[in-house]
């Protein structure tokens, strides 16, 4: 398939360019605690032996910031760091990493009597004195919330459109351009529709493609596909990540699955269209990443998985979340939502919480809820 892509600038991030025509890049994410040096290294080079191009690890702490050293001592990856909530990690933590990613909704956990501008321009500068790119890192479970004041509630597009090209201004008005962005929602279609209005009004910006919470394998890659086909064929997209629910031993999977589907694309083994409008059980869940507080999660996504299956022809959305920094947000606009803590598990029905569970005893309470939501279905006119 002859693809032109968008015009992007190029973006250095360590060993590789992204945008500007090059190969569009694979990436993936550790899951390990980051202060287990060993686990990490190991995972990186699992993910290294599989093509990665780029490996994001999360930092939630001073401690985990403090490992990075080593880690960085013990492998040559190309690192990328997540900041999670606390943007001041970002001067401890640049001199071992090739690119920092921050979210704008985020921004507002700490010091919130400071307006976003300040903190972006002070992350701007840590990247600059340390040679790192930046990722603007949009997701619809946390934006911006005064982004989200301004528009409908069933309208996720906007603040998510309007929070990254309002970063971007910003940072170009402070001399930096290294840097790309990504709009990420676990609806395929709203991922293909906010990324090919965001690459209208900015098609200079390199664009990190992704669904986010896609799930268990395959559906979780097929989901992924949907997007990406519609994405990088119109030459949409610099890089990318598959996020799966798999163990660590797995975690290549996200990276095969992402050369694979970029490898078919390019040879026209697409659909021409793909409607995932289906009125058919939906259920989304994160890849595990150092975040998760029990590995439980993981196990849990699968039951949830098979406990379900009676219910796939009715048109209802589960979340299945890893941790308490996305989880209650991310599940807000499912049928049925599970975030899971250390020792319980949050059940929500919609925006309503419903009560936390130990692990042992969740799934009851999930098909309770479940058969109600059936059974007023089935009694709807």
């Amino acid at each position: 398939m002859n693809i032109t892509r968008n015009p992007t600038r190029s973006v250095k991030v360590g060993s590789i360019f992204i945008g500007d025509n090059n190969p569009i890049a694979v990436q993936s994410m550790t899951a390990t605690k980051t202060q287990d040096i060993d686990a990490t290294v190991e995972l990186i080079r699992l993910l290294e032996n599989a093509g990665a191009d780029v490996v994001r690890i999360a930092v939630d702490s001073k401690k985990d910031a403090e490992s990075l050293s080593e880690i960085r001592n013990q492998t040559q990856a190309n690192l990328s760091i997540d900041l999670q909530e606390n943007y001041r990690l970002a001067e401890l933590v640049a001199p071992h990493v090739d690119k920092i990613r921050y979210n704008p909704g985020h921004l507002y956990h700490h010091e919130k009597e400071k307006p976003w501008t300040e903190k972006v321009e002070y992350i701007v500068g840590v990247a600059k004195d340390n040679d790192c790119a930046i990722r603007i890192g949009v997701n619809c479970g946390s934006v911006d919330p005064a982004k989200k004041e301004k528009y409908p509630h069933d309208d996720s597009i906007s603040p998510m459109l309007e929070s990254a090209l309002d970063h971007c201004e910003f940072v170009d008005s402070l001399g930096f351009d290294r840097y790309c962005v990504s709009l990420k929602d676990s609806d395929p279609r709203l991922v293909v529709d906010v990324n090919q209005k965001f690459a209208d009004k900015r098609p200079d910006v390199p664009l990190h493609l992704g669904v986010t919470e896609a799930g268990m394998p395959p559906d979780g890659v097929i989901k992924t596909r949907m997007a990406f086909e519609q994405l990088i064929g119109k030459g949409i997209g610099d890089t990318v990540r598959v996020s799966l629910t798999v163990s660590n031993s797995r975690k290549n999977e996200e990276i095969e699955a992402g050369k694979s589907i970029i490898k078919d694309i390019y040879a026209g083994r697409v659909r021409s269209f793909v409607d995932y409008g289906l009125k058919t059980l939906n259920i989304i869940s994160c890849p595990s990443c150092s975040r998760v507080e029990n590995e439980a999660f993981i196990d849990l996504a699968e039951q949830v998985k098979e406990m379900t299956r009676y219910a796939e022809d009715h048109k209802i959305t589960i979340a299945v979340m890893g941790c308490r920094v996305n989880g209650p947000g991310e599940t807000d606009d499912a049928d049925l939502g599970l975030w899971c803590g250390p020792k319980f598990v949050n059940l929500k029905k919609g925006t309503e919480s419903l009560g936390a569970f130990p692990y042992d005893e969740i799934l009851p309470k999930l098909k309770s809820e479940l058969d109600t939501i059936i059974s007023g279905q089935t009694q709807a006119p």
